[in-house]
């Protein structure tokens, strides 16, 4: 990497400021309308088979293709990320997305809502790579994994909040409004969003030094509110790193988890937490104490992100994964002895403390871990291959969930996870590097980093 404006280090000294909570809530947005349609498919699909507009092998599809987009949108978007910048990327993501999600607030018929579905899955697999892997250039090590998992809090909030709109609004007036908030939303984000600059760490990386400086002095000035900034830090220069790399260690390994973590993640996301309000109709209970018994489950993601937020730089990223891990296999455990007709205060609760397990994890592996793992010159495309693998076990996990539902009901859901999550640990512990409080430069040229 060329150090001719040392960027990196130029941005790791500066002093939180009204720079960092604009690109912080700009970011922050457009990610949170991608958090809420990632989670709006849960009450939309159980209204949908209630009023015979969909079957469940329709609703299977529709989450199915939904991320086959995402698949692809992921994989796309790091290439084009790396190729041609952050700020040009994330804004065609948005307005695609945008756009499609008005789109399918209009399908005539489920054939129609699973087509929609894709386009926007593009936009979805797109900001989440695009998003978290931006904001990472920017903000200071020490306050970087607090940052970040706040970020996935933003996103997380989606879930909440499309279980609250959709226990107000489902019942009385259909699924199509949902589609709707999140189109017109997208889309004022989307304007919003064009005075975001780009990173100074890609400009650089791609020898654009003059605009690289320009930039940063312009950064600098409004950070420091004109006082003298401490010089920045002397750092080695760091070798370029080429895709082939990849493939060799140590980023081989690197590489190996970020696919498997994202792969555990996602299946235990939209294999398990999205069918909740199915997993409560097929218990007995009707789509109005369904999507609210969603409602109060749902509280727990933002707890479980909180607590990532601080564990991820108070105790380091790979532990407070790993401990996430164990509690997401213990809880599993017991919630999957429950049977039918048991205590709801136990089902809640227990479900209460494995939902923001999982969020813990949510919070550190999409927002923090997975784009501090690979230098700036490949974060994109290394970040997209990782969410690709991720997104493409979604394709078909909401099969292999469905026959799971079907031939051993939840506690065949629920052993899936805890075996995917078991790996993950073995992982993580044998292979993960510790990004907390180091520069992104010095992650980049260190094999290994462990704690």
């Amino acid at each position: 990497m060329a150090t001719s404006v040392n960027a990196g280090a130029r941005l790791d000294r500066l002093p939180v400021s009204s720079f960092h909570y604009r690109i912080f809530w700009l970011v922050g947005a457009g990610m949170f309308f991608d958090g809420y349609d990632l989670y709006v498919a849960g009450g939309v699909l159980a209204s949908t088979i209630q009023s015979k507009f969909s079957t469940l092998p329709q609703n299977l599809q529709f989450i199915s293709l939904t991320f086959v987009g995402m698949t692809l949108g992921a994989l796309i978007t790091g290439f084009v990320g790396d190729k041609y910048g952050r700020r040009f990327t994330y804004q065609i993501n948005l307005l695609v997305f945008g756009i499609a999600s008005i789109a399918a607030a209009f399908a005539q018929d489920m054939t129609q809502l699973i087509i929609c579905r894709f386009v926007p899955g593009l936009g979805l697999g797109a900001e989440i790579v695009v998003g978290y892997s931006t904001l990472t250039e920017f903000v200071p090590p020490k306050l970087r994994g607090r940052w970040l998992s706040f970020m996935a809090f933003i996103v997380v909030a989606g879930f909440p909040v499309t279980a609250l709109l959709g226990y107000l609004i489902i019942p009385t007036w259909g699924w199509r409004p949902m589609f709707i908030i999140a189109g017109i939303g997208s889309l004022i984000v989307w304007v919003l969003r064009k005075n975001l600059p780009e990173s100074p760490r890609w400009l650089e990386a791609q020898g654009r030094t003059a605009e690289a400086e320009a930039l940063m002095q312009t950064i600098e000035q409004e950070a420091s509110g004109g006082s003298t900034l401490p010089a920045p830090a002397k750092t080695p220069p760091v070798p370029q790193v080429a895709m082939g790399q990849l493939v060799k260690s140590p980023l081989l390994q690197r590489m190996i988890v970020g696919c498997w973590v994202l792969i555990t993640i996602n299946t235990l996301i939209f294999g398990f937490v999205i069918f909740l309000p199915q997993f409560f109709l097929r218990a007995g209970l009707t789509i109005t104490n369904s999507l609210g018994y969603t409602v109060v489950l749902s509280a727990a993601s933002l707890v479980g992100c909180t607590i990532g937020a601080f564990t991820s730089d108070l105790i380091g990223r790979r532990w407070s994964i790993i401990g996430a891990s164990i509690v997401t296999v213990i809880a599993g455990y017991i919630y999957a002895s429950f049977r039918s007709g048991a205590d709801p205060v136990e089902v809640l609760s227990v479900g209460f403390v494995l939902i923001a397990a999982i969020y813990v994890q949510t919070a550190i592996l999409f927002g923090v871990y997975t784009p501090e793992l690979f230098p700036t010159e490949i974060r994109l495309r290394a970040n997209g291959i990782c969410n690709a693998f991720g997104r493409g076990a979604t394709v078909v996990s909401p099969f292999v969930v469905g026959y799971l539902i079907t031939t051993y009901q939840l506690p065949g859901v629920v052993w899936l996870m805890i075996g995917l999550v078991a790996i993950q640990v073995v992982l993580v512990w044998a292979w993960g590097v510790e990004p907390a409080r180091r520069s992104l430069e010095i992650v980049d040229d260190v094999a290994e980093a462990k704690a």
